[in-house]
């Protein structure tokens, strides 16, 4: 009998090679334990990145492992798991490399909905290049690029996502793993594109820009963990969102007896984009910061609708080496 998987078993010998304190080292771990979690096959996974800080990832994976080139890695995903369905297909993307260069391959990939996991590291800067601010950087952010301050308007990463119609969207902090790990369990469920963003804190070139909400003291005051067919609560229960009918928009109420009763709290609903749409542009201030699974309304996958009528149904029907050997592979009917 084969002895249950562990971390370590998704761990490889190589010298882990991100700045001391970098929250790439806690999103690793949380991976790591995940995969062992839910019993995965490191035969069966394969890890594809870009460039980037983040982009390191697959060289840490007891895993098959693919660092490609800048913004791109969303193409060599989908082509994996097109030619191997069977593939569990991971991507590992930061905020500059997913959203700059790289954002009409995310774009597609989300749109049609090919079946793998995305996790998009936000640190809301260029951590590997040395500082410079990036798309997801707030305005006024000084940077060597920006000395001046970013007068640009920030993306918003789960924005985008919905837009581009991803089915699955979630959110976690790097160093939360009790509540990272079951939402990149849900992912990896999802049978389609699923994308989620993680608040990395880049301890060189933007430390603690998510302290306002990270904060262990204060995180029960400003997070807010969705669940779905629950009233939207947080701050142990004692505040609370609510739908104000008249503006269309969640408003931040006191929760209790003498308050807003629990019943008039809004319950999340993560099959409607309406309702992720209000949670993914609530201001940063006087609000809680949303975590979860935001939005979860699974379509048939690209990769399952590219097979479903093929004669081989996605199996191997031949070998690599006869088809470079074979010359045109192209015959007129």
């Amino acid at each position: 009998m084969n002895k249950p998987l562990t971390a370590k078993d998704f761990a490889t010998d190589q010298e882990v090679r991100w700045c001391p304190g970098c929250g790439d080292y806690a999103i690793l771990k949380c991976v790591q334990k995940t995969l062992a979690d839910v019993e995965a096959n490191p035969d069966k996974t394969v890890f594809v990145s870009g460039i980037g800080c983040s982009s390191r990832f697959p060289y840490y994976m007891n895993a098959y492992g693919f660092h490609t080139i800048h913004g791109r890695a969303p193409a060599f995903a989908t082509g994996l798991k097109i030619a191997n369905p069977d593939l569990d297909v991971w991507l590992v993307t930061g905020d500059g490399d997913g959203l700059s260069i790289g954002g009409n391959h995310l774009l597609h990939v989300l749109r049609r909905n090919v079946d793998m996991q995305i996790m998009l590291f936000n640190n809301e800067i260029y951590g590997l290049t040395k500082g410079q601010y990036s798309p997801t950087s707030r305005v006024g952010t000084r940077s060597p690029s920006t000395p001046s301050g970013s007068i640009d308007s920030p993306v918003n990463p789960c924005a985008f996502a919905l837009g581009a119609n991803a089915r699955f969207i979630a959110r976690g902090i790097d160093t939360d793993a009790k509540n990272l790990s079951p939402v990149l369990k849900a992912a990896r469920e999802f049978k389609g594109a699923a994308f989620v963003e993680i608040f990395q804190n880049c301890i060189v070139y933007n430390k603690d820009r998510f302290e306002d909400f990270v904060a262990r003291k204060t995180a029960a005051e400003t997070q807010i963990h969705l669940e779905h067919g629950k009233p939207m609560l947080f701050a142990n229960g004692e505040k609370g969102l609510k739908l104000n009918i008249q503006t269309l928009a969640l408003e931040v109420v006191d929760v209790g007896e003498n308050a807003t009763p629990v019943e008039d709290i809004f319950v999340h609903d993560e099959t409607n984009p309406a309702v992720a749409q209000m949670l993914i542009n609530l201001p940063m201030q006087g609000y809680p910061m949303p975590l979860g699974v935001l939005y979860r309304n699974p379509a048939e996958s690209f990769d399952n609708a590219f097979w479903k009528h093929h004669p081989t149904q996605g199996k191997r029907t031949g070998k690599v080496a006869d088809a470079l050997r074979k010359g045109s592979v192209w015959k007129k009917n």
